[in-house]
């Protein structure tokens, strides 16, 4: 397995891995599965700000991809960012999970950043969230019915992990840059 850089050659790819999260689960609220053009530009978007958008690819096929984004836009936030990592429904249970977000858990220790959190749709799934317990994060609490999809409605788990001593001392530098905001 090669965990690299996701290019706009992937587009396709992660379009095709989240739409199937999109249409049949509940890991992303979302309804309507973006097209490639728009997970590119996504993508894009995560990686001009010097964070990482990793895939996870097998005889060249990418079977799963995760990256970390802003948690929240404000300035203080800029020492916390938030994972997502979703796999192909055919490589489900097979290591892709934990490959691709370990590397960017890794990325994210190397950037200085102090909390990463991860905001779970769904708290029956068991996946997601056994992976992120795996990595070290904990959970931190649930929003109850928060979402409405797929006729009912849906929790989210709030998880955590920090890195880099998390909050037992002072930042040393500025954070990660939060364009836009």
């Amino acid at each position: 397995m090669i965990i690299r850089p996701a290019t706009e050659a992937d587009a396709q790819a992660l379009a095709d891995i989240y739409g199937d999260a999109v249409l049949h689960g509940f890991g992303t609220f979302e309804e309507a599965p973006p097209g490639p053009a728009d997970m590119d530009a996504r993508r894009r978007t995560i990686q001009e700000q010097g964070l990482p958008y990793l895939v996870a690819e097998v005889d060249g096929q990418v079977l799963g991809f995760a990256y970390a984004g802003p948690f929240r836009p404000r300035a203080a936030y800029r020492y916390t960012l938030e994972d997502s990592v979703y796999v192909s429904p055919a490589a489900k249970g097979q290591g892709v999970g934990r490959a691709v977000l370990s590397a960017v858990i890794a990325a994210c220790e190397a950037l200085g950043v102090r909390q990463l959190m991860a905001v779970i749709g769904d708290s029956g799934n068991a996946g997601s969230i056994g992976l992120h317990r795996a990595l070290g994060f904990e959970q931190t609490g649930i929003g109850r019915s928060v979402g409405f999809k797929h006729g009912r409605w849906v929790d989210i788990v709030h998880m955590q992990k920090p890195l880099n001593g998390g909050d037992g001392r002072l930042p040393d530098g500025g954070g990660v840059t939060l364009t836009g905001h």
